[in-house]
């Protein structure tokens, strides 16, 4: 048998898959159940408890791929994927991950690939100034938004002034307890990134929600008041651009306001939604955004480029710095100092190239091209909402700012609670157990409700038929069980 590294080896399996991924990509996804209909253990017992002994042939790991591992997958990339945020991994930025891949650098420092650092600069340039943020935002490149967010608070951690770098928190009873403020809407990694940088539980104070589910300023303003009053020191504000159940807009102008008269590090949180303002006509959700401390969307989210990539932005890059950056004698290059090296300004050394499957994406689209397939998207949201309101027994749960449209059967005479909630449960299965379409659930103020979020560049309107009729389908079985 040839070695696996072998390159006629591996060109002819490298042509296997890039057929068959195109064909996937082409329409292929939907022979697939979107969600997998797999129980727990079923690919772990069909694989060896050992790992194999001796190299096994190429073909053979492809078959396996096929029969063991595919029906394990639930499609993320399928134009019925409508759970969470649709995501997408287009062409393009599939070419650019393979070449990532295929170079294999660590783009740590500007030396250690010159090309990783100023591509990523470039990159995160171009699409501030799509989004219209000021000139003095700082971008870099992070996985998700919730490692975003977590570096952001740990920026305004060390713009305390409180001496964490050197003295950290443990044991400290010369400052008092922090407090992190953000919408009860907001997401969750927000409490994880107080957990995870020393401010616990207590040290995250939820915010309630107005009627169209966005951040009260007014319970904000009492929140800190209390907290100073209680001995807290607030120490920072998260707004969010399209909230994780919603998509709800934060009135940002005014908590920029309230932050301003605090003395209070802002940060937005525009994961998803910040990728809408790529269109003049949806720029206004980003209002007041340009006040922000710092402000992150995701490109995987809504942008169509392969899961990693978060671009997070700052107006005081010198403070991530100083709370970053440590430089051994092993790091030192001649050109410290005069460069930027990116592992200044986060947690991690190891840095891949995202910034090439990001550029290969806004190259192959262009501006236009992303405008266009954002605007279908808003479009065919549009179109489902009109269609619940139109059905006797589904109710829109929330307001449709994007694409993500939220709502709930309300068969007659059923009472809201928990009778409600778990119809809506059973429903969801019910439309999910179809392959067609994969819908998640979140909880509103009136009790359960389910979600429809548009976002893959393949969905079209017989996808949306599709899931309707999964729809009308689930509410028929269980009303005549």
């Amino acid at each position: 048998m040839s070695e696996p590294g072998d390159t006629e080896n591996f060109r002819a399996e490298a042509h296997r898959m890039v057929d068959w991924i195109a064909d996937y990509l082409e329409g292929g996804a939907r022979e697939y159940p979107v969600l997998s209909k797999n129980r727990p253990g079923d690919l772990s017992l069909a694989l060896p408890v050992n790992m194999p002994s001796e190299p096994e042939d190429l073909r053979q790991i492809w078959k396996d791929f096929e029969s063991i591992v595919l029906p394990g997958v639930t499609h993320w990339n399928h134009p019925g994927f409508m759970a969470y945020f649709g995501i997408t991994g287009s062409g393009p930025g599939i070419l650019g991950e393979m070449l990532s891949a295929a170079l294999n650098v660590n783009g740590m420092l500007w030396r250690t690939c010159p090309a990783a650092t100023e591509l990523e600069l470039v990159v995160l340039d171009w699409l501030r100034k799509g989004l219209e943020l000021p000139d003095d935002f700082f971008g870099f490149l992070c996985d998700t938004a919730s490692i975003s967010s977590l570096l952001a608070l740990a920026a305004a951690r060390e713009n305390a002034d409180i001496g964490v770098r050197e003295k950290g928190l443990s044991g400290r009873d010369d400052i008092p307890p922090l407090r992190v403020y953000a919408s009860d809407q907001a997401h969750s990694s927000i409490a994880k990134a107080c957990l995870t940088l020393g401010l616990g539980l207590e040290g995250f104070r939820a915010i309630p929600h107005d009627a169209e589910y966005r951040m009260d300023v007014t319970a904000l303003r009492k929140a800190i008041t209390e907290d100073r009053r209680a001995g807290f020191r607030p120490l920072a504000v998260v707004a969010t651009v399209g909230t994780t159940s919603t998509t709800s807009v934060d009135p940002v102008p005014e908590i920029v306001n309230v932050c301003a008269e605090e003395g209070l590090w802002l940060h937005v949180d525009a994961a998803y939604a910040g990728s809408a303002a790529l269109c003049p006509e949806h720029r206004s959700c980003l209002a007041g955004c340009e006040h922000a401390d710092s402000f992150v969307f995701n490109p995987h989210k809504w942008l169509f480029v392969p899961i990693d990539a978060s671009a997070l932005y700052t107006r005081h890059p010198e403070v991530f710095k100083r709370a970053f950056s440590l430089v051994p004698e092993y790091l030192t290059t001649p050109m410290t100092g005069e460069v930027v090296d990116l592992m200044d300004y986060g947690v991690q050394l190891g840095r891949r190239f995202r910034a090439l499957k990001i550029w290969w994406v806004l190259r192959s689209y262009g501006l236009s091209g992303l405008q266009s397939h954002l605007r279908r998207h808003i479009k065919l949201a549009d179109e489902f909402s009109d269609w619940v309101d139109r059905q006797p027994l589904l109710k829109r749960a929330a307001p449709a700012p994007f694409s993500v449209v939220c709502f709930r059967a309300a068969p007659t005479g059923m009472e809201q609670g928990e009778t409600l909630d778990g119809f809506n449960m059973r429903l969801m299965e019910e439309i999910n157990a179809s392959g067609e379409v994969y819908l998640s659930h979140t909880r509103l103020d009136d009790g359960i409700a389910l979600r429809v979020a548009i976002g893959n560049i393949g969905t079209d309107t017989t996808d949306l038929e599709r899931c309707r009729t999964a729809i009308l389908n689930g509410l028929q079985c269980l009303s005549n069980p």
